[in-house]
């Protein structure tokens, strides 16, 4: 086990919207450390919400990743030789980490042409509370609803 807990890192805000959390979506959206493109993805797809909706797509982006961000979600835990998924709560940071994973796997698994057009239908999709995203929150949900008989084995 570990001796210290490891300091938390905290990120700068995006040089765009001056928001934190856009700064983790677009860490997480990054692939072999190319920050400025997936910036460049990230404000292009919220220009293409924006364009699209016509609200305001920063708002659009935030209610859609308030949509995938679970409440619960099943651990396994071994009592007595058998292991058993036990619901527990998720910390609201796990939650957001959460939340970025899976709107940018679901963004990156469909079929449109450039990732900015897979991201904006996934933002898009997302907001209204329907999407692939959504659809792996909601399932996380009902596998902690159907193992709340065993809740009691949290630790």
């Amino acid at each position: 086990m570990r001796k210290a807990k490891p300091k938390k890192r905290y990120v700068l805000p995006d040089p765009k919207f001056r928001d934190t959390l856009v700064t983790r979506f677009v860490n997480c959206l990054m692939i072999d450390g190319k920050k400025s493109k997936a910036y460049t993805i990230f404000y292009e797809a919220v220009g293409q919400v924006e364009n699209k909706s016509g609200e305001n797509g920063l708002e659009l982006w935030k209610k859609a990743l308030n949509n995938v961000m679970p409440s619960v979600e099943v651990k396994s835990r071994r009592v007595g030789g058998a292991t058993f998924q036990v619901p527990m709560e998720v910390r609201p940071d796990r939650k957001i980490t959460l939340g970025i994973k899976w709107l940018i796997r679901y963004a990156r698994l469909r079929g449109e042409k450039t990732m900015k057009e897979r991201l904006a239908g996934e933002i898009l999709a997302a907001s209204k509370g329907e999407g692939a995203a959504v659809k792996k929150k909601d399932d996380t949900h009902r596998m902690a609803e159907a193992n709340k008989a065993f809740s009691h084995f949290r630790f």
